[in-house]
């Protein structure tokens, strides 16, 4: 039975994945979310009976902390996490340029979607609770791919697409050290596409369904040579 591990999974692409990936009894899921407090009527409306629902601000370490001592507990005996989807993120600001950027806006964004991905993979590895085989998703965006960002015009949501091509590095290092621990691990960066969530809008091309049942076949059929690479929902590689 495999266990997968969702940042950020009481709204959005975080939801979707929840919603396909409770639909096998074999799966257990570990659903996160940033307070239990939240409005979780969607979440509660799509989980199985084998998925636990647990708190982690992405955006908190000392959060990320307590999270990893949940799962130990919620999972006990030898079982490992399979695949950990980092799916978590903001976009606070999208009207920031590189000339007006708010250091505290950019900082909170580098909070969560860097530096917590970065800190989910290194304590859940730290706490021996990664398959040796792991997969590794990180939630990225074409904004974070430098060549699209120079083709496009105008530039869009300057502290958003920093963030993300920040992590698309994160995922190269983490794809290299990661493998020295567990030499079976395999981390990738993904682009979801433009999706019609809350922060994709209604105007997105995507439906979710659309993205993550794409994100779910690619993520199901990486082997080694995948290891480090940047891919779109359907497969195709992105241009760092």
């Amino acid at each position: 039975m495999p266990v997968y591990c969702i940042t950020g999974a009481n709204r959005g692409l975080g939801l979707e994945f929840v919603q396909q990936l409770a639909q096998s009894p074999d799966n257990t899921i570990i659903a996160t979310t940033r307070s239990l407090s939240s409005d979780l009527g969607g979440l509660q409306a799509v989980v199985s009976p084998s998925t636990r629902v647990l708190q982690c601000d992405t955006g908190s370490v000392p959060s990320i902390h307590s999270f990893v001592k949940s799962v130990a507990q919620a999972l006990g005996g030898d079982t490992k996490i399979d695949f950990v989807l980092n799916v978590a993120g903001v976009n606070p600001t999208p009207s920031q340029s590189s000339l007006n950027l708010g250091p505290d806006d950019l900082q909170a964004q580098i909070a969560v979607n860097v530096i917590g991905p970065a800190k989910v993979v290194e304590l859940l590895l730290d706490a021996g609770l990664l398959s040796q085989d792991v997969r590794v998703l990180n939630m990225s965006s074409s904004l974070g791919s430098m060549e699209r960002t120079a083709q496009a015009k105008p530039h869009q949501c300057a502290g958003y697409s920093i963030s993300k091509a920040a992590l698309n590095m994160l995922t190269v290092h983490q794809s290299e050290d990661l493998r020295h621990r567990l030499p079976g691990a395999v981390v990738i960066s993904m682009d979801p596409g433009w999706v019609r969530t809350r922060m994709g809008g209604e105007a997105a091309m995507l439906e979710p369904s659309q993205s993550i049942g794409g994100m779910l076949r690619v993520l199901h059929r990486l082997s080694s040579k995948d290891a480090g690479s940047f891919y779109d929902h359907s497969g195709e590689k992105v241009p760092w």
